[in-house]
C-alpha cells in the first residue's frame, strides 16, 4: 500500500509477521523521527503499525516534511 492523503494527513499501515517485528519498525521509526524532528501520529495493535503525518506548525497540513518523513520511512 502506498502512502494515501485523507483529512489533511499521509497515511499508511504496515503488516508484520508479529509484535516483535512490528515494534522493531516502530522504534526505527522513531529514530528517523527524532533525527528529523518531525513526528508521526501512530498506533499499533499486534503486527499492525498505522502512521498518520501532518506538519502541526503549518497548521495540521501536509507539507513537503512529511513526504520527506514518509519516503524515510518506506526506506527501512
Amino acid at each position: 500500500m502506498d502512502w494515501k492523503e485523507e483529512q489533511d494527513y499521509l497515511v499508511k499501515e504496515y503488516e508484520f509477521k508479529d509484535f516483535k517485528e512490528a515494534f522493531a519498525f516502530m522504534t526505527k521509526v522513531a529514530l528517523v523521527a527524532e533525527k528529523k524532528d518531525h513526528h508521526p501520529t501512530w498506533g499499533n495493535v499486534y503486527n499492525k503499525v498505522w502512521i498518520k503525518l501532518n506538519t502541526h506548525s503549518a497548521g495540521n497540513k501536509i507539507t513537503q516534511k512529511d513526504h520527506d518523513l514518509a519516503a524515510a520511512i518506506d526506506q527501512l
